[in-house]
């Protein structure tokens, strides 16, 4: 085995490395893996299998960030701080660099309460009098306590480890507190949460098999109406209530029903130690929205986890000085991979009052470091800010397009902008998110680089995009701190690899000029070990080589960058990071008796869902002779009242319509032969109708 290796590593080293100091290498040297390594080193070639010869897999190379000259570093010296494995010459990071020994999420949680006992962790706003006030804390130490206790207490009500907790309600401390809990003692987390509906809350917990389920007395309410379509729930534990306040649940029911305070109480009392997870146990079942059909259970393990934000821990430094906010949903990965990361680095948790409409308010009073969002807020920021620019005068409207064009030129030109600007012009701004914030997060969806560049000018830090999946652990690539650019996501998370593979179908390849393009798939210790209980679907994402395939175009930018810049299937993001499946929005539009046809498209720059529609000129002619008006609205009530039989989604609803006499043919190259709308025609096709529809509705509503 080390043999093998060895000759793995002399021909990586002879790929590297002029020709001439490996004249007998059974790779030439590879140009483009050369750019890579020796140019700004935001990731590097390597091939999938060595007989194949293809280079076409990148990686991060974590020690590598600007220019490097290969001629001055021995490749011994690179190998030894990559580390070395059977299977690929440079090792994926599975650990944190710094703290090998932290396998799992328990482990991690307990690093951060022997380092940061009486550090503040999980803070709300106190409530006084129907009046909020600052924040008060609880100290990791306080929260360790509390987590033993919570943990303890399932186990004395008879759950044993292995079991699938829910957790049904928003933010608070008491959601990472149960986390810890699930992790402690070796039970298995599931986020349950509102925008999955009801009946999709009822198949989850019964596909989980979950025993116990936190909740607040509004998610209570929904539970109770189909309490006994689940059978496999043995107790539940009301949140912010006591227990004099709960209903009794008839006692055929088989259910307990507690606060938590009195199960916080019950363990005190009833303390049991830890039972610690392995690596491989899984420590969350997170079921994704999904755009058609049942949610999918996307199965994640601690060590899945840990890998995840080990790999990110070499792209973003946190620090146990550090504040954050915590908005964005946690039954998300996104926001989940968050708080991993924070605890690991002792980093203060915030939380907003529930209200996203009080958000502002939070932020001026917690003054977070840290500001972790989707481009939907980014673009509201922006928006708030040039309308405001716009209507201030034209004296202060020459001011700011002049301290900005000043220091944008600066930050473009490696240059440190001149402070005057931030004394008359930006710190106001930096104001609205407390004053503080050292960096700006952006994940869900693509941010338009203009407005990645508008944020960098006006609250004066770096701005990371990055790009991730609930089935990676969530993140696939990151923007290092120190790039400048913009337009793109970053470079590979230390913890995975990335190939793009070739779509003869849609005309991209890995071969294509100036840049390689493909469907992004990736492949490490991040990736889920399958969807729950879902082998097909399981066999459809995964490949024999353990790659997942993301469904994502991507194409590489030099210096190895990924930008994300198309989908393969029929479904795509919005603003926002909801998932939209336009075919079943189309399959119920047509059943509305004015459409013939229907064409629903939307983007990760929109926030909401445009539809074009060939109308049946029958029936809207005879409709029209019926009423003896012309008015266009009321094709689009039918169409909001078919919708709302179909029980469409709030965001699933087309927010503005175009109406065209044509239909979609063969002839016109809109159809296939199968009679299937082509979607990338349908929309140069429509560009101008869906370009006036997105003006129109920022026009009538900015935050659309």
């Amino acid at each position: 085995m080390e043999l093998a290796a060895q000759r793995r590593l002399k021909a990586i080293q002879g790929h590297f490395l002029s020709s001439s100091t490996n004249d007998h290498s059974p790779l030439q040297a590879n140009l483009t893996a050369s750019q890579f390594f020796n140019g700004q080193g935001y990731s590097v070639v390597l091939p999938e299998k060595l007989q194949t010869g293809k280079w076409n897999v990148y990686r991060y190379l974590c020690f590598i960030h600007l220019a490097m000259n290969c001629d001055r570093i021995s490749f011994s010296s690179i190998i030894s701080l990559m580390g070395r494995s059977v299977r690929s010459p440079m090792k994926l990071i599975t650990r944190f660099p710094n703290h090998p020994a932290i396998e799992t999420l328990h482990d991690n949680f307990v690093h951060a309460v022997e380092t940061f006992q009486d550090y503040k962790y999980l803070g709300t706003r106190i409530r006084l009098d129907g009046t909020v006030g600052g924040y008060t804390w609880m100290t990791y130490g306080e929260v360790g306590t509390a987590r033993e206790a919570i943990g303890s207490g399932l186990y004395h009500h008879g759950i044993q480890n292995g079991a699938s907790i829910g957790i049904y309600f928003i933010n608070r401390p008491e959601w990472l507190i149960v986390d810890h809990a699930c992790a402690a003692y070796s039970y298995i987390s599931v986020p349950l949460y509102d925008t999955l509906g009801p009946d999709a809350v009822e198949y989850v917990v019964n596909h989980a098999g979950v025993q116990a389920i936190f909740c607040v007395p509004e998610t209570l309410n929904t539970l109770l109406s189909f309490l006994y379509k689940m059978p496999s729930v043995r107790l539940i534990v009301v949140v912010g209530g006591d227990d004099g306040h709960l209903q009794a649940l008839p006692s055929i029911s088989g259910v307990k029903l507690i606060s938590y305070l009195k199960l916080l109480s019950e363990g005190h009392s009833n303390r049991q130690p830890f039972i610690p997870p392995k690596p491989e146990d899984v420590a969350t079942i997170c079921y994704t929205s999904g755009t058609t059909g049942t949610p999918k259970g996307v199965v994640l393990t601690h060590g899945n986890l840990i890998a995840s934000v080990a790999g990110l821990s070499l792209a973003i430094k946190f620090n146990p000085s550090d504040i954050y906010i915590s908005y964005l949903p946690l039954a998300h990965i996104y926001e989940r991979s968050n708080q991993i990361i924070s605890a690991y680095y002792g980093v203060a948790i915030g939380f907003y009052q529930g209200d996203n409409l009080k958000l502002m308010d939070d932020l001026a009073a917690l003054r977070p470091t840290i500001f972790c969002s989707v481009p939907r807020l980014y673009y509201r920021i922006y928006d708030g800010i040039t309308n405001a620019v716009k209507t201030s005068g034209v004296l202060r409207e020459r001011l700011f397009r002049a301290a900005y064009n000043s220091k944008m030129h600066a930050i473009m030109s490696g240059r440190n902008p001149s402070p005057m600007w931030d004394k008359l012009v930006f710190n106001k701004i930096r104001a609205k998110l407390g004053g503080r914030v050292r960096f700006l997060v952006s994940g869900a969806s693509p941010l338009s680089p203009e407005i990645v560049d508008f944020l960098r000018v006006c609250f004066g830090c770096p701005v990371v995009e990055g790009y991730g999946m609930t089935e990676t652990s969530c993140v696939i690539s990151i923007m290092d701190e120190s790039d400048n650019s913009s337009g793109h996501v970053g470079s590979p998370n230390s913890a995975c690899e990335i190939k793009l593979i070739d779509v003869p179908e849609m005309n991209y390849t890995s071969e294509d000029q100036p840049y390689p393009r493909g469907e992004i798939c990736v492949r490490g210790p991040t990736i889920f070990h399958g969807y729950y209980k879902d082998v097909v679907q399981t066999r459809e994402a995964l490949d024999d080589d353990g790659w997942l395939h993301t469904g994502d175009i991507g194409l590489w930018l030099p210096g190895g960058r990924l930008k994300i810049i198309d989908r393969k299937k029929n479904i795509f993001k919005l603003a926002q990071g909801e998932y939209i499946a336009p075919e079943k929005i189309e399959n119920v539009y047509t059943k509305c008796r004015f459409v013939s046809q229907c064409f629903i498209y939307g983007d990760s720059f929109n926030s909401c869902l445009v539809a074009v529609i060939a109308v049946d000129p029958d029936v809207l002619r005879d409709w029209a002779a019926s009423e003896g008006i012309k008015s266009k609205g009321s094709s689009s009530y039918d169409l909001d009242e078919v919708g709302k039989e179909a029980q469409l989604r709030g965001f699933e609803f087309a927010k503005a319509v175009t109406l065209v006499p044509e239909p979609f043919t063969l002839e016109n190259g809109l159809l296939t032969p199968t009679f299937k709308i082509k979607r990338p025609q349908a929309k140069e096709y429509f560009a101008k109708a869906i370009s006036d529809m997105y003006a129109a509705l920022s026009t009538s509503d900015p935050r659309s």
